[in-house]
């Protein structure tokens, strides 16, 4: 039994049940919607692994006093043979990817064997919970930044602090916005392997019947709204507004860090996306409506199979649709950094990281093979980035076989000004409100300022009810 991505819950398989090496079951875009938290409901019993809820029954309670894999020194072990298992959500078309990668790994090392397993997002955070306080969960997983709080509070993840001195990664490693929000109080509990963030997408073929330059995409807001007119004047709605958060919500999120805004004060204690920021942000959304450079009501994914239909020329998306719309045929597109439309540069980002989870009667052994699997992996991650992700390591990501990956680099120009959601324990309840926000802006069912006012107040309260449940 499956569910929608708007909250319908996974029922939660037995451990036994799990499904064995990558599920070909959605695609990219479905399982990123799934953790990016579409709706109340969803994932680990209440909304989704990107941005969803409370880990729901069956959890480990408490935080980890250990630490994993100390003596994992410098990428190397020389223990007895173990098998680990390896768990993720990647049921898209980059499990195969990853699978490949794992393979590689194994014939690599005579002494380790990894079994992947990839689950749905949804079924991925349920089960994880249970399963580690069983002692039957994964030796090693991969997990979306904005969970990994959540798991570390409830003691479901390993502090990674002696993982990372024993393999020597440091900040220098890596981008530094990333390797930073992998801590949580003070303690690093995740590793990162990638960031994936929105980009600029626009049809050439649009852009040519509008007499725009193909290969000259507007990066400033009045260039943007003269691009948009010139469209609108040949009869094409340029620029789709989503009320979803695929691709609207991550939308909202960039124009607010660009007009100044944050989703949240410094201690996360309050939400302040209803700021004049959030109200110019979501006010210039609407306005691509009002002027009609969009339809009024755009359906789950419109925008997305109407750009690739040739009857919308811009979209803001993420990443991982660089191979899908590579694949479309008849398709002549490109990809540039997100417009400047405010004061600054800014875009939303995730990111992949590495996580050992903290198994009741855990093997010392199996902990340092897994440090080994997961600093291995991510120095082999250009075969990742592949798979539309930006290597979160900085020796992938300035090599030169990396530099031939034309689209990903257009991408990585952007790490300066990424943002991510904060990390702290159940803050998907929280990111689920101003989901509902935008939509009801977008769609009109209220003005900005109180669509933004009454998501803020939903919010607060679901902040103060997470500290109280977590005690932070």
């Amino acid at each position: 039994m499956t569910t929608t991505p708007h909250g319908r819950p996974f029922p939660r398989p037995a451990v036994s049940a799990l499904p064995q090496p990558v599920l070909p079951a959605l695609t990219r875009r479905n399982f990123l919607r799934l953790t990016a938290g579409a709706g109340a409901g969803l994932m680990l019993g209440a909304c989704s692994g990107g941005s969803g809820g409370g880990q729901g029954a069956g959890t480990a309670t408490g935080t980890a006093t250990g630490t994993a894999g100390a003596t994992a020194a410098a990428g190397e072990y020389t223990g007895p043979a173990v098998d680990l298992a390896f768990w993720n959500g990647f049921t898209g078309g980059d499990g195969p990817l990853l699978l490949e990668i794992v393979n590689r790994f194994n014939e690599e090392h005579e002494n380790i064997n990894v079994a992947m397993n990839a689950l749905e997002w949804a079924q991925f955070y349920s089960t994880l919970p249970s399963a580690t306080s069983s002692g039957e969960g994964p030796d090693v997983a991969a997990m979306h930044l904005d969970q990994i709080a959540t798991n570390a509070a409830r003691g479901v993840i390993m502090p990674l602090d002696d993982v990372a001195a024993g393999l020597e990664l440091s900040e220098s490693d890596f981008a530094g916005t990333v390797w930073n929000a992998g801590i949580y109080q003070d303690v690093r509990y995740g590793i990162p392997l990638d960031v994936h963030m929105y980009g600029f997408y626009y049809n050439k073929t649009l852009m040519e019947q509008a007499g725009l330059d193909p290969e000259s995409p507007p990066q400033t807001r009045d260039e943007y709204m003269a691009a948009l007119e010139a469209l609108k004047a040949e009869g094409i709605q340029g620029h789709w507004v989503s009320p979803f958060l695929f691709t609207g919500g991550h939308t909202f999120y960039s124009l607010l860090w660009q007009f100044g805004g944050d989703l949240f004060n410094e201690d996360v204690s309050e939400a302040t996306w209803n700021s004049e920021a959030g109200v110019e942000a979501i006010t210039w959304m609407r306005s691509l409506i009002e002027e009609g450079y969009s339809p009024a009501d755009v359906g789950q994914d419109a925008e997305h199979i109407a750009f690739q239909n040739d009857q919308n020329a811009f979209i803001w998306n993420g990443i991982w649709q660089i191979n899908g719309y590579g694949d479309t045929e008849g398709l002549e597109w490109g990809v540039a950094q997100i417009p400047q439309i405010g004061d600054e540069r800014a875009v939303w980002a995730s990111s992949h990281n590495f996580v050992i989870p903290n198994n009741r009667g855990a093997d010392p052994n199996k902990q340092q093979a897994a440090a080994v699997f997961i600093d291995w992996v991510s120095e082999q991650s250009l075969d990742w980035a592949k798979a539309g992700q930006v290597p979160a390591r900085n020796s992938v990501r300035e090599s030169a076989e990396f530099a031939e990956l034309t689209e990903q680099n257009v991408f990585a120009e952007e790490l300066d000004y990424v943002h991510f959601v904060p990390t702290v324990p159940g803050i998907p309840d929280a990111m689920a409100e101003i989901e509902t926000g935008v939509n009801e802006a977008i769609l009109g069912s209220k003005e900005p300022q109180q669509a933004l006012d009454d998501a803020a107040q939903r919010a607060n309260e679901a902040l103060e009810a997470n500290r109280e449940r977590y005690q932070a």
